[in-house]
């Protein structure tokens, strides 16, 4: 079950859509947060995925590449300059957060993911993506279940860049839905477990 609560980040993306909610397969004490990050830092996703979502990965790709898109498997790093927020102008959603957030989150050791740090807590992470379709934010939640527990959960934030941004979300859901999603939240069980 899908919890609600208060978090810092709805005070960052007010302007954002919530296109995905998930509870993870990940639970633990009030202290267990930092190995929910390090579980979700590690995931080889998706080269480790199975072959259909690798297979849609390399079409995204193709499909970036020709229609001058961008790839969504490039690191932020080889990314260069990102594309602003869209509305706004901001290069980043850093100027948004709180001064006491702003050096909280340093950068991933793994230096192929395509998102860049916003901000940590003690149960809570967000990272920001940007590319030609959309601006976007994936925050991880430690999220109080009762009696000492605690259930990790993602959620992803949305921006899309203008009526092309909003047709592409709408085209990749059903995918993300039937074939992504499943394949990432196996693929993290399987990480959680050898943690734990």
């Amino acid at each position: 079950m899908l919890k609600t609560q208060d978090w810092i980040i709805d005070d960052i993306v007010p302007d954002f859509d919530v296109e995905d909610v998930w509870a993870l397969p990940a639970e633990g004490g009030a202290h267990d947060f930092p190995a929910v990050v390090q579980a979700q830092d590690s995931l080889d996703f998706p080269a480790a995925a199975p072959l259909p979502v690798r297979l849609l990965w390399g079409i995204r790709d193709l499909l970036g590449r020709a229609f001058g898109l961008g790839r969504i498997s490039t690191s932020a790093d080889a990314a260069g300059a990102w594309p602003s927020v869209p509305g706004t102008g901001e290069p980043s959603l850093r100027a948004r957060l709180p001064e006491d957030l702003r050096d909280t989150s340093p950068a991933s050791p793994f230096t192929d993911k395509p998102f860049r740090p916003l901000y940590r807590t003690d149960t809570e992470l967000a990272q920001e993506i940007s590319n030609r379709t959309m601006y976007g934010v994936m925050h991880l939640a430690w999220v109080d279940q009762g009696s000492g527990r605690y259930r990790a959960q993602m959620t992803v934030y949305v921006k899309p860049r203008g009526t092309f941004g909003k047709a592409y979300m709408a085209f990749i859901k059903p995918f993300r839905y039937a074939i992504v999603y499943p394949a990432l939240m196996r693929h993290f069980e399987r990480t959680w477990s050898k943690q734990h």
